[in-house]
């Protein structure tokens, strides 16, 4: 063993692995050939990809009324995804930071999961603001950029700039969060690569780092510093988002309740998304004894207190529209 555990405490980490084992197990699925679960996960992946690029092509040359856009519906199928997109994506970062500044050591099985997931859905999200648009190569008119039309300018008082800006910010904090955190692991590549290529790629991934306890000190308190201001964004963009919507004059849309009811809504369908991925990854790349049971333990004892959270959001927009008569 290489340090002691509490007999009162189970260990996060099965197999008795030493760290040498630990980091054995942990690059073989990069440094290794790929097994047949991959292929498997990647082979339908490409396929639902290929899918979704055929999707957007012919919605580019047919017309975005094939979403179910039309005079008398503003808001169809683009903004369903989008809202979708951009939930599971916020409960990613929250997790991994609340879980950090928590200091809660189980978070280590879970984080990098959690933080690619914010990444990638965060960009899914951006497509279907700039498809809905009609003609997605302009989508830079989006952005208070001078241009060659003059008096052309954005509208600082639409919510749909707002999501511009909340996004964009909240993309680049969980882009450096999620990076500050994989410097360690591009290090361990790095020194473990045969390759003079990979080794330079590597290098440069990873920032020049050494291991040293300065750079280890640096990395914590980043990591903090990120966390703290990760945390508070996963409420503000959210919040915006779900302004799209309550800052319509729609009977039973204009209201309060929208921005605690999108953010319980965003944080427990992350919650969701990360707990499907880890049943994936862990069988995908044979990290059962990294990613075990008693880790989705704990990750469900965190959502329990979001299930309660989104019952009483729907009790409360129920009672609203029981009392105002407003359809659901």
């Amino acid at each position: 063993m290489s340090h002691y555990e509490a007999p009162i405490r189970e260990p996060l980490v099965l197999g008795d692995k030493s760290y040498h084992d630990i980091t054995e197990d942990i690059a073989r699925p990069i440094e290794g050939k790929a097994n047949k679960n991959w292929y498997i996960a990647f082979y339908i992946s490409l396929a639902a990809m290929l899918w979704g690029f055929g999707c957007i092509f012919y919605t580019v040359g047919t017309g975005i009324g094939v979403w179910g856009l039309n005079k008398n519906i503003g808001w169809a199928w683009d903004i369903t995804n989008f809202v979708w997109w951009v939930g599971i994506g916020h409960a990613g970062t929250l997790i991994s930071a609340v879980l950090l500044l928590f200091r809660q050591k189980w978070r280590m099985a879970i984080n990098r999961s959690a933080e690619a997931m914010t990444i990638f859905a965060v960009f899914q999200a951006g497509l279907f603001p700039i498809i809905h648009m009609g003609r997605p190569w302009n989508g830079y008119w989006v952005l208070p950029i001078p241009n060659q039309f003059g008096s052309l300018w954005v509208n600082f008082n639409s919510p749909l700039l707002w999501d511009v800006f909340a996004i964009s910010t909240y993309l680049s904090v969980s882009l450096v969060f999620w990076w500050t955190g994989l410097l360690p692991d591009f290090a361990m590549i790095r020194d473990r690569a045969v390759k003079p290529f990979q080794k330079k790629i590597y290098a440069l991934l990873s920032f020049g780092w050494s291991g040293r306890a300065k750079d280890w000190q640096r990395f914590e308190e980043v990591s903090l510093v990120l966390a703290g201001l990760a945390t508070p964004l996963v409420l503000s963009v959210h919040t915006i988002v779900s302004m799209d919507f309550a800052t319509s004059i729609n009977p039973g849309w204009h209201s309060t309740i929208f921005p605690p009811y999108f953010v319980a809504g965003a944080i427990f369908s992350g919650f969701a998304m990360v707990q499907t991925l880890l049943g994936v990854m862990r069988k995908v790349t044979n990290l059962e004894n990294y990613i075990t049971r008693l880790h989705i333990e704990y990750y469900e004892h965190c959502n329990y207190l979001n299930r309660w959270n989104c019952c009483r959001c729907i009790r409360i927009r129920i009672f609203y529209c029981m009392v105002y008569g407003f359809s659901l």
